[in-house]
C-alpha cells in the first residue's frame, strides 16, 4: 500500500512539471494555458452557485447566474493576479483598487454578454439553462482573456 502511494506522489510530481513545462508563465500561450485553468476553477464555483440557486432555491435563472459570475469573478481576480499573469508587469499594480475596477469591468461587461446569451438561449430559444450556461461562459471567456491581457497584463516583468 504505502509503495503505491509513493508511485502516485512521484506521478503527481510527474504531472505538475508537466503542466509548468507546458503552460510558461512568461509566454502568451502559457498565459492561456492558466487562464483555462483557473477560468475552469472559476466556473465550477460559478456553475455550482447557479445550479444551487436554480434547482434548489428555485430562483429564476438570471439572478442565479448573476450570484455565480460574481463569484467567479471574485477567484478570477486572485488566481490571475498570482498565477496566470505574474510574469506580467502590471498596468496598475501599484493601485490595485484601480486593478480590480478595471478587472470587474472588463467581467461586468463580459457578465453582460453572458446574461444577453442567456436570455437569447434560454428565453428566445428555449434551450436548457445548464447547457446555456456552459455554452455562455465558452464564449465569453475569449473575452475576459483577451480584454484583461490587453489592459492589465500587457508586458513582461524586467528582472
Amino acid at each position: 500500500m504505502s509503495r503505491f502511494i509513493i508511485i502516485t506522489f512521484m506521478q503527481k510530481e510527474s504531472f505538475i512539471e508537466t503542466l509548468r513545462r507546458k503552460m510558461p508563465r512568461g509566454s502568451l500561450r502559457g498565459q492561456f494555458a492558466r487562464y483555462l485553468v483557473t477560468g475552469g476553477l472559476a466556473f465550477a464555483v460559478d456553475y455550482g452557485l447557479f445550479v444551487l440557486c436554480y434547482d434548489k432555491f428555485g430562483w429564476h435563472y438570471l439572478l442565479a447566474n448573476l450570484v455565480g459570475l460574481v463569484a467567479g469573478l471574485v477567484i478570477n481576480y486572485i488566481m490571475s493576479v498570482v498565477w496566470v499573469f505574474s510574469e506580467c508587469k502590471r498596468v496598475l499594480e501599484d493601485k490595485k483598487t484601480a486593478e480590480f475596477g478595471i478587472f470587474a469591468m472588463v467581467g461586468i461587461a463580459g457578465i453582460g454578454i453572458n446574461q444577453l446569451l442567456m436570455y437569447l438561449m434560454v428565453g428566445n430559444l428555449d434551450w436548457n439553462a445548464k447547457v446555456s450556461k456552459i455554452v455562455a461562459a465558452a464564449l465569453v471567456l475569449m473575452w475576459n482573456f483577451g480584454a484583461r491581457k490587453l489592459m492589465l497584463f500587457r508586458e513582461r516583468k524586467t528582472v
